[in-house]
């Protein structure tokens, strides 16, 4: 075995070694008795919330995704900056971009109302996530509970750790294999791109530039987006069905017509390219995958047992 092999197994167990202690702590019915009305609590305020706004189902996804990159799903993605802390809302993947911050809250007041201190932040975020998908016709799928909250943030692991936009095939393998997970994983949860918007600046370079395009794709992209300006303008991930979860995703892929480049390659003459075909046209097989994954994801490296804190406000520690 090569030694860049060698080197990938040993971290690869490493963090399957994490998960494995951490989920021995981790119980689907950790709340059962302490907080038995939990998951009707959750599952109505994100209802709710995604009647208003259906944007919210992506919204409170990525905030997930992007909190347990960081750190592991902790919570630390949701405190705020405050005189002698700094948290991860200034990084350059979350600045004026994260939403459901406000959702989380508003769960947090009424779970505290209901069972004050014994719900965390780190698992509101991982049910209302959970929840979100199902709202917008997503799978759902099994969790265990009993994260707990952390007191620390990193700017700098959200600014290096989370893929960008931009990121090539390779990039994209190397940040998920980083965290335990598999090729197929990574393109199964790339998936979630199914819902949500982009913002003109993450999407620009593509749209002007790209070869691998469908050019119709291309010049109704630009009418939102000019070459200079308009950095905020908004376009969605998935032109066919951008609030609905399902494996359009993947259709549009196989089109050409995937917004991102980190979307893009996933299909362009690659590894993956058999994949995204294979999900193009079996949206269960998207959906198993996609869930499994999900499972995978809401289980790094929480912090349990006497480790954090159960915080009173989501954006502040005690």
């Amino acid at each position: 075995m090569s030694t860049s092999s060698c080197v990938f197994s040993a971290r690869l167990i490493f963090v399957l070694v994490l998960i494995g202690a951490a989920n021995a702590q981790l119980s689907p019915n950790f709340y059962s008795t302490r907080c038995p009305n939990l998951l009707n609590i959750v599952r109505t305020a994100v209802n709710t919330a995604v009647a208003n706004d259906r944007r919210m189902g992506a919204s409170l996804l990525r905030l997930h995704f992007h909190d347990c990159f960081v750190q592991g799903c902790d919570g630390s993605v949701l405190l705020d900056d405050v005189a002698g802390f700094t948290g991860e809302k200034t990084a350059a993947p979350n600045a004026n971009s994260l939403r459901g911050f406000n959702v989380i809250d508003t769960i947090k007041t009424q779970v505290e109302a209901a069972c004050p201190g014994i719900v965390s932040c780190a698992d509101i975020l991982t049910i209302a996530a959970r929840d979100g998908t199902v709202a917008v016709s997503g799978p759902s799928w099994a969790l265990s509970l009993g994260r707990r909250d952390s007191t620390t943030a990193s700017l700098n692991g959200a600014n290096s750790q989370l893929p960008g936009p931009g990121s090539s095939l390779n990039n994209l393998i190397t940040s998920f294999s980083n965290k335990g997970f598999t090729t197929r994983e990574m393109v199964a949860l790339s998936g979630s791109h199914t819902i949500g918007l982009a913002r003109c600046s993450t999407f620009r370079n593509r749209i002007y530039n790209a070869a691998n395009i469908d050019p119709a794709f291309a010049t109704a992209r630009r009418a939102n987006c000019p070459r200079t300006g308009g950095d905020a303008n908004l376009a969605p991930l998935d032109t066919v069905s951008p609030n609905t979860f399902n494996n359009d995703y993947y259709t549009n892929l196989v089109s050409r017509r995937g917004l991102l480049t980190s979307d893009q390659v996933l299909f362009n003459n690659g590894t993956t390219d058999a994949q995204v075909r294979a999900y193009s046209t079996n949206s269960a097989s998207f959906f198993n995958d996609f869930a499994a994954a999900m499972v995978k994801m809401s289980n790094l490296s929480p912090l349990t047992g006497t480790n954090g804190q159960i915080r009173r406000n989501c954006r502040r520690r005690n």
